[in-house]
């Protein structure tokens, strides 16, 4: 339940408050946060008895998000309002070796994202860079959804 109430409902909640203001200005630009387990199913061989392996219901969320990231821009299309979905690999943040390296080898780098690899993308999706997107969903994951 409180997955569902972070992952989807929040962003739910909050993109219809933020539109109230962004509405009225004409202009507005949300941005909603998925991850690589909304587009693919966990490789559940990787997690082993580490305890951190994703839970079926982070998955339906994390996919749903992007879907709500689409339905939410075409039913504000002429409004204004812009909104894309990020959707991050995994972090490296103490994590175990063993974890870390079965990761990293499901990946085309190599490795797990560091802490400050998706600021750039953050960045881009809130500047006029991106004025021409609206329902997209940017895949940061070092390739692991690419094979």
């Amino acid at each position: 339940e409180k997955t569902y109430q972070v992952n989807l409902k929040a962003p739910f909640n909050l993109s219809k408050e933020f539109a109230k203001i962004m509405k009225k200005q004409r202009t507005g630009n949300i941005i909603n946060i998925s991850s690589t387990y909304g587009l693919v199913a966990p490789d559940q061989r990787i997690y082993g008895d580490s305890g951190q392996n994703a839970a079926s219901f982070y998955s339906a969320t994390k996919s749903a998000v992007i879907n709500l990231t689409r339905y939410l821009a075409s039913y504000w299309a002429n409004t204004g309002i812009r909104i894309n979905t990020l959707s991050p690999g995994g972090v490296k943040k103490n994590q175990t070796k063993s974890f870390i390296k079965n990761y990293s080898k499901k990946t085309m780098l190599g490795r797990m994202a560091q802490q400050d690899e998706y600021i750039g993308a953050i960045i881009f999706l809130a500047s006029n860079s991106s004025s021409y997107m609206t329902g997209s969903n940017i895949i940061i994951d070092g390739g692991w959804t690419a094979w």
